[in-house]
């Protein structure tokens, strides 16, 4: 089965609502299952628990079939996101633009080439769609499309 996965803050954001949306109409779309993921900076000494983060969601959206929340603990948000769309081996990756402009610092910080969108392509062929907080999405896919060819 298709996974899309898709990373939030908590509390949501306007930004992060968007990209919600988003993520779960292309799950429904894709008949896929959904991964709702966040991540709590050890540096931050916040911790929300998955119960908090899908009462959240659920108030936003009302229950959602085919729905995982996913809780991670790290020091870069850019790097536990990424950590866990290899280990979930993620067919779509439904990313805010504010978070893809995060992580195109990251990487090129680590590499010459900013593109997140190539990079993440590249190491993990998952379709990567960005997200404006207006709702607006761009998507560029893998090599297969981001389908799971299993």
């Amino acid at each position: 089965m298709t996974l899309v996965v898709v990373p939030v803050r908590y509390p949501l954001s306007k930004h992060s609502k968007a990209t919600l949306a988003e993520a779960i109409r292309i799950a429904e779309e894709r008949d896929a299952e959904l991964t709702i993921l966040h991540v709590d900076l050890y540096q931050d000494g916040q911790e929300v628990t998955r119960t908090q983060l899908k009462r959240a969601v659920e108030g936003e959206f009302s229950r959602l079939p085919n729905v995982r929340y996913v809780v991670r603990r790290g020091f870069l948000v850019e790097e536990t996101i990424l950590d866990e769309i290899a280990a979930e081996k993620a067919d779509v990756v439904v990313i805010g633009a504010k978070q893809a402009s995060r992580w195109r610092r990251t990487i090129r910080k680590l590499f010459s080439d900013p593109d997140i969108e190539s990079f993440l392509k590249g190491k993990l062929d998952a379709t990567v769609i960005t997200v404006r907080a207006n709702g607006e999405s761009t998507e560029f896919a893998s090599a297969n499309g981001g389908r799971d060819d299993s």
